[in-house]
């Protein structure tokens, strides 16, 4: 009797093991599958998801936003030869120009300026409000 008690014993021990492992495996399962889900989802216009979604209006800059934005950094400084914000003396060759001049410089860049500056969102007239912040009052 001894002998069919041990047997008994490890029957239950091995049904016991073999149901914990396959219980512990749908966890793991889940773990992984949670771990590789797509990030995040597309939605094309024309689907029931793009019904949803909205586009807030936006309306033009202002000139002191769109300095601060872009144009500040390097125009606070003087960056790369940049003219520093109202420093007369750094504007006063390239107003010489005149001020078509310095709005197509602007929108379209020169020497080490980029197109727009650091605004490439900007409209024209959004760039060329930020050139005349910059030289108000000079």
């Amino acid at each position: 009797m001894n002998k069919l008690k041990m047997i008994a014993c490890a029957i239950t021990v091995l049904a016991t093991t073999l149901t914990s492992v396959v219980l512990q495996a749908g966890t793991v399962e889940d773990g992984i599958v949670s771990r590789i889900h797509a990030v995040g989802s597309v939605c094309i216009q024309g689907e029931d998801c793009a019904k949803a979604l909205t586009v807030a209006a936006a309306g033009p800059r202002s000139a002191e936003d769109v300095y601060n934005k872009g144009c500040l950094a390097c125009h606070s400084s003087g960056a790369a030869g940049a003219p520093k914000f109202r420093v007369a003396a750094d504007w006063t060759g390239r107003l010489a120009s005149g001020l078509d001049v310095l709005y197509s410089n602007a929108i379209n860049g020169k020497g080490a300026m980029p197109a727009r500056g650091l605004c490439p969102s900007c409209s024209d007239d959004e760039v060329k409000a930020a050139v005349d912040y910059m030289i108000e009052g000079l």
